[in-house]
């Protein structure tokens, strides 16, 4: 009787045990409506790896390019008592949600998303210098002058800020002359419409010589850019066209020696194992003073495009 009963207190304080452990894990809900975008796949990729090391549970939540959706996904992951939310999204866009996890006294970070006071901090790269280097990439290769087309997406900060510098620097040579400022729609990628809206503007502008560079602010519009070039056969009249990202396909394409000339290699796995860190500091009870966290960059060209292939 006496070893039955050791037994059955064993097997209880087990039981007791794992409930334990399953109270004390850490769960962290990712929440984005840009999973489609290769940038927003490395940075969740990498956060999830980091987080996953440190014995943490990690659910990643993709709205499909749905920003409303992500205030219900914010509520449904307090709901669900998660240790913190990480986004991908305009926090400004989301403020009721941001709201209701503040309520609950959950921590919000923010991952290559945009400052609030609702966020603890916010993990990305430099926009303004990553801008900088490409819009005057572009002006220093066509000599401060010529015809140019952007490609910007005001509705997501780290992006909108990159198209207001490049905006300046154009600006201040007199002898640019922006022709076209296209949104491309993302919801697909933004290969495909940014193509489309690259077609429209070569058949509007069907002269050699009529569109001197292409600056857009992420890989993808930039590809979709080239691939309409070259599409319309006019890959020889020295359109330079930059991106930023350093997405491997835009990778392969400034390697190729074509019109696709520069982009800047963000450190995505570093900003989201940096994010990781940050929660992980934060949850610890250590102060984050830092209200933006910025990860190194680089620009690349064809000078040191081989360091970046095969990555």
């Amino acid at each position: 009787m006496r070893r039955l009963l050791g037994i059955l207190t064993f097997v209880v304080l087990l039981a007791s045990a794992a409930v334990f452990a399953q109270d004390d894990e850490t769960v962290i809900a990712v929440i984005t409506p840009y999973l489609a975008q290769p940038g927003t796949q490395f940075a969740v990729e990498g956060f999830t790896a980091a987080a996953e090391a440190k014995g943490w549970t990690v659910n990643v939540i993709d709205t499909a390019g749905d920003v409303a959706a992500v205030i219900s996904r914010i509520e449904d992951a307090v709901t669900q008592s998660v240790d913190a939310i990480v986004i991908n999204v305009d926090p400004a866009q989301v403020a009721a949600g941001l709201q209701v996890a503040s309520d609950a006294n959950i921590p919000v970070f923010g991952l290559d998303a945009g400052s609030d006071p609702l966020l603890v901090t916010n993990i990305t790269s430099n926009g303004y210098a990553m801008a900088a280097e490409t819009a005057t990439y572009v002006a220093d290769r066509i000599n401060c002058a010529g015809r140019v087309v952007m490609f910007v997406f005001d509705p997501f900060p780290p992006v909108q800020k990159r198209g207001i510098i490049a905006d300046t620097i154009f600006a201040n040579c007199p002898d640019i002359e922006i022709i076209d400022r296209i949104t491309p729609d993302v919801n697909d990628g933004g290969i495909a419409d940014s193509r489309a809206k690259m077609e429209a503007v070569l058949a509007a502008n069907p002269d050699a010589g009529s569109i001197s560079a292409v600056w857009a602010a992420w890989d993808q519009p930039a590809l979709g850019a080239l691939q309409a070039i070259e599409a319309a056969g006019r890959e020889g009249e020295g359109i330079v066209i930059v991106g930023i990202d350093a997405n491997p396909q835009a990778v392969e394409a400034v390697a190729a020696g074509g019109n696709f000339e520069a982009t800047v290699a963000q450190d995505f796995n570093g900003m989201g194992s940096a994010a990781a860190d940050a929660v992980e500091r934060y949850l610890a009870g250590e102060p984050i003073v830092q209200r933006v966290i910025y990860v190194p960059t680089r620009l690349v060209t064809q000078a040191n495009v081989a360091e970046f292939a095969g990555e």
